[in-house]
């Protein structure tokens, strides 16, 4: 059913805009409603199939009846959802101009806060996994993104859009499925299909229709032509011609250039799991290699002062082809190149051949300098691997393996150099990363290893100057390392909703005991009563408010005889009032006091203390007390006093709890400097408490984000960020760093690794 005339939504034609900006709106809409409508028709569908599958496998009639319920509310309300969504979308559109209104998030703490309240958890945890979905897309998209911020920027009249205000983002979008599920009063279990078959048939398609939104405001005068250039680092005296890089159009005129993408890989924390990390991609492979002879040569040059009176060499240089062979008879015999106990160096690959090549030619080689520049590049690259990887691990053989096959492709092809997503060097990477050092020694699959291991004897056995062969293994660990991972979201997943469920007991227990003692403060209550009170009674006031909710009638109940408690044990008269009795036994039951246990405190709280009472039968219950677990006595342990965070602390806090859920964190061990990798699964802004998990999601430790922030002021911890999450590129900007030293550059890059 569509409501045209629903006037909670504002509409393009009756919006104040200007008429070229509301002409360009109405094209956007069009777009994304052909995309969209498409999406989620198809989710409903899913929708309505899966709730149907759910109700006949459930396992309990109630779990049946709650399924049943939202298959009925879905088919009541479908009609509705596709035109409720479509005037959400265009009403965000039509309010592009309007002030925006900062409204605090209702489930984030004040920072530094004691106060704790009492939450909408639903209304929280759904909060929580629309913005963990919404960053996972937002990183998908980055640069489509900016440039969308640019254009609505314009439309505006504002500064450009950051990504989580774009009326067209995946938080937008995400946020009008919410708004639409709560205004046809989906329950919690039709709301959490919905969010995950939303994010399969409608975000699963978001960069493309990101393209295609770039395309329709281009077309409709929107800043058209508007491209990214990415900004290349040039000596100071080239800075005033920077503007030659502009884009030209076929008319001679410049285009609008976007310099910058609102994600820098250098402070973008890096989320993927192990073997996810993306490569940048490069150009110009000709024109690198070239920066990099030219580093070489400094190199070179060093050297040769230091050895000068050496004999000049007028050996003949070996042919390609010739070099090839003789690699190849070393990748088949692998021991011919150095002793059986000893480690095999690239320097011992390059003698082997030269020593190869004398025996069959009766006279000395040597090696052109591209080749001569490709043993010692590969050789340096080794030699910073080898530092971010542990000697005992597998890896450090297999990275042996594999020194001659991609000694061989990196001869045959020099783009492995200046190739981030060069199938060799991603090939590399993987392998490395499988023993790295920050990963710990429970970090790895032992499985996963038994695959590396077979598929690195693959490359050796197949490789004879086929680069399909190193894609072809690294597809095959790619597809391993995503199996690794999702075995590691669902083992983490645990652990993060047992996380969540000891957040809510703490939060209702710390509410439990606020309300208990606002209402006990100034009474004259005799000590034993306080302490039935404050211990026994406290816990069932945690579980009718974890379980009901502050709304709830039974809560409303229980603050009601909390009252007739206090009346009746400072009441002169010592009368038992039997129906209060028999409340707070039944109540005791179900926070798990045996049945004598309930019974005698019932007694004590259901009138007033007479001399007469037994002294032993309280000193007994009182030690029952004292061992009786309490409900989410671990969650609610009492945390030393912190002192308070100096400014950088603070700050670093305040950068922690900025954070998206699955971001990397790398932590020292030792005075050494060994690092170790904890992936921060979740945190909570209500207390503070943070989980994190290793490679396999397997729960490692729980820490409150001050101490995380006092860690990181201290340089013992680090946020992972994109830029640094591959290993064989930090070995290789390592590698890029000593051959500047060489050449007298110091800091000052000649040229950087693309990005």
């Amino acid at each position: 059913m569509v409501h045209p005339k629903d006037t909670q939504y504002a509409t393009l034609v009756g919006s104040d805009l200007p008429p070229r900006v509301r002409s360009a709106l109405e094209q956007l809409l069009s777009v994304i409603s052909e995309e969209v409508v498409r999406g989620l028709g198809k989710m409903l569908n899913e929708l309505e199939q899966q709730l149907f599958q759910q109700a006949n496998h459930a396992r309990s009639s109630t779990a049946q009846d709650d399924q049943f319920n939202a298959l009925r509310s879905l088919r009541l309300t479908r009609a509705d959802f596709i035109p409720r969504y479509l005037h959400g979308l265009e009403d965000t559109l039509a309010r592009l101009r309007t002030p925006r209104i900062e409204i605090e998030p209702a489930l984030v703490a004040k920072p530094g806060s004691q106060q704790w309240q009492l939450v909408d958890h639903e209304s929280s945890d759904d909060e929580m996994k629309l913005r963990d979905l919404a960053v996972r897309y937002e990183s998908r998209a980055t640069l489509t993104l900016y440039l969308l911020g640019q254009r609505f920027g314009v439309m505006a009249a504002s500064p450009a859009f950051e990504t989580e205000r774009l009326p067209v983002g995946p938080r937008a979008l995400l946020r009008i499925a919410h708004d639409t599920a709560m205004t046809l009063h989906h329950d919690n279990v039709l709301r959490q299909l919905l969010y995950r078959a939303f994010e399969h048939h409608v975000l699963a398609g978001y960069p493309p229709l990101a393209e295609l939104m770039n395309d329709a405001l281009g077309k409709a005068g929107i800043l058209p032509g508007l491209e990214f250039v990415p900004a290349r680092i040039r000596p100071a005296a080239q800075a005033p011609a920077a503007t030659a890089s502009e884009p030209v159009s076929r008319d001679g005129t410049r285009k609008p250039v976007a310099t910058a993408p609102a994600a820098d890989p250098a402070t973008t924390p890096y989320t993927g799991w192990l073997g996810q990390a993306d490569a940048p991609s490069a150009t110009d492979d000709a024109m690198q290699f070239a920066l990099l002879q030219q580093l070489l040569s400094g190199r070179r040059g060093l050297i040769g002062k230091l050895q000068a009176g050496s004999p000049a060499s007028s050996a003949e240089a070996l042919a390609a082809p010739a070099l090839d062979e003789m690699l190849g008879t070393l990748q088949r015999n692998p021991r011919s190149a150095a002793a059986p106990e000893q480690k095999r160096s690239l320097r011992d690959v390059q003698q082997a051949v030269l020593a190869m090549a004398r025996q069959q030619r009766g006279s000395a080689a040597t090696l052109s300098r591209e080749d001569n520049d490709t043993f010692d590049l590969l050789g340096l690259l080794y030699t910073e691997l080898e530092r971010e990887v542990r000697g005992d691990t597998l890896a450090r053989e297999l990275l042996d393996r594999l020194q001659v096959p991609l000694l061989r492709l990196a001869l045959q092809d020099r783009a492995f150099f200046v190739r981030s997503e060069h199938p060799g060097r991603m090939f590399l990477n993987t392998v490395a990363e499988s023993g790295a050092t920050w990963l710990g020694d429970d970090g790895v699959d032992p499985h996963f290893e038994n695959q590396l291991a077979q598929t690195v004897e693959r490359v050796v056995n197949d490789y004879e100057g086929d680069v399909q062969v190193f894609e072809q293994a690294n597809a095959d660990l790619q597809q391993q390392l995503q199996v690794q991972a999702r075995r590691a979201e669902v083992s983490e997943r645990r652990h993060v909703e047992a996380a969540r469920g000891k957040e809510k007991l703490a939060v209702a227990k710390q509410r439990a005991a606020t309300v208990l003692d606002e209402m006990i403060r100034q009474q004259p209550l005799p000590r034993f009563v306080q302490t039935l009170l404050r211990q026994a009674w406290a816990d069932v006031l945690t579980l009718v408010l974890l379980r009901n909710g502050e709304q709830s009638e039974l809560w409303r109940t229980h603050l009601e005889s909390t009252r007739r408690i206090i009346e009746v044990t400072c009441a002169k008269d010592s009368t038992l009032d039997a129906d209060l009795a028999t409340q707070i036994e039944q109540s005791m039951l179900q926070v798990g006091y045996h049945a004598n246990e309930a019974a005698a405190m019932a007694r004590q709280l259901s009138r007033a203390p007479t001399e007469s009472d037994d002294a032993a039968s309280r000193t007994e219950l009182s030690v029952k007390l004292k061992s009786h677990t309490r409900l989410g006595e671990d969650a609610t342990a009492k945390k030393a006093e912190t002192r308070p965070r100096n400014g950088e602390e603070q700050a670093c806090y305040e950068h922690l709890r900025s954070l998206p859920f699955g971001t990397w964190m790398e932590f020292t061990n030792n005075q050494q400097g060994d690092r170790t990798r904890r992936r921060l699964s979740w945190y909570s802004p209500i207390t503070d408490n943070a989980l994190f998990v290793n490679n396999r999601g397997q729960r490692i430790a729980e820490m409150t984000l001050d101490h995380l922030a006092r860690l990181m002021a201290k340089n013992q911890m680090r946020v992972v960020t994109v830029e640094s999450s591959r290993l064989v590129d930090r070995a290789w900007q390592a590698t890029l760093s000593v051959l500047r030293s060489f050449a007298g550059q110091g800091e000052q890059p000649a040229w950087t690794a693309p990005t």
